[in-house]
């Protein structure tokens, strides 16, 4: 995950409409927006006003109505499923409210996966499984189920999973959400800590207090950007 200033991601115009029989919903609106390798941006707003919507779309798991999304420059609209399957698998790191972990798997397993539909040798495997929980303190878990674990611990086996990939930028959906302020402090701490590191990071997030840990905070409302703040500006916001 190597930092830099360049543009990894830019959306221009971007809308998502969803169509029933007798509803029109606008989730997103005109949506124009640059993230920068390296950055840690906040996507806040209150519930329901696009900010997961938009992070579907930023993470490939959903398609634009319309505008344009470049990723490393590169017209996302131009990509077959297949490649659009491999740009998630390799350059995306997803971490989610919910921890989305497989029961029956160990943590080990559940962070291996990933790597396991790059066709990725065993000892390469092995070497970024231990190294990613390591970063996340929980290598002396590896052997445990999810439901052997709390939900901090949990979330931390869900970031490990992200990053063992590598991936250019890191997802994460209300990644507090599901959790005791305590424990939201400390994946809030650990990521604060991965970015650090050099790792770009989007965050969604209805909390204020978790938001003001970015660099870069978009404020949403209505499927619309309302604010859009970087640096210093973010930082005390």
């Amino acid at each position: 995950m190597d930092a830099g200033s360049h543009t990894l991601i830019r959306l221009n115009g971007v809308k998502k409409v969803f169509l029933t029989e007798e509803v029109e919903t606008h989730a997103v609106s005109n949506i124009n927006l640059e993230i920068n390798a390296g950055e840690f941006v906040s996507i806040a707003g209150p519930s329901g006003c696009g900010k997961s919507t938009l992070l579907s779309i930023l993470g490939l798991l959903d398609r634009p109505s319309d505008g344009e999304y470049q990723f490393e420059g590169r017209p996302v609209a131009t990509l077959s499923l297949v490649e659009r399957a491999l740009l998630r698998n390799q350059k995306i790191g997803f971490i989610f409210q919910s921890f989305n972990l497989i029961g029956d798997l160990s943590v080990y397993e559940n962070v291996e996966l990933p790597l396991t539909y790059r066709g990725m040798r065993v000892a390469e495997r092995r070497e970024r499984v231990t190294a990613a929980l390591e970063q996340v303190d929980m290598k002396h878990r590896a052997k445990h189920l999810p439901s052997q674990l709390s939900g901090g611990q949990q979330q931390r086996v869900a970031v490990a999973r992200a990053v063992a990939g590598d991936p250019s930028i890191l997802l994460a959906d209300e990644p507090t959400g599901n959790l005791d302020s305590r424990n939201g402090e400390a994946i809030m701490h650990l990521l604060k800590d991965l970015h650090g590191r050099g790792a770009t990071i989007c965050m969604v997030t209805h909390d204020p207090r978790f938001a003001s840990h970015a660099d870069h905070t978009v404020h949403m409302f209505d499927g619309q950007i309302v604010e859009n703040q970087v640096g210093a500006a973010a930082a005390g916001a």
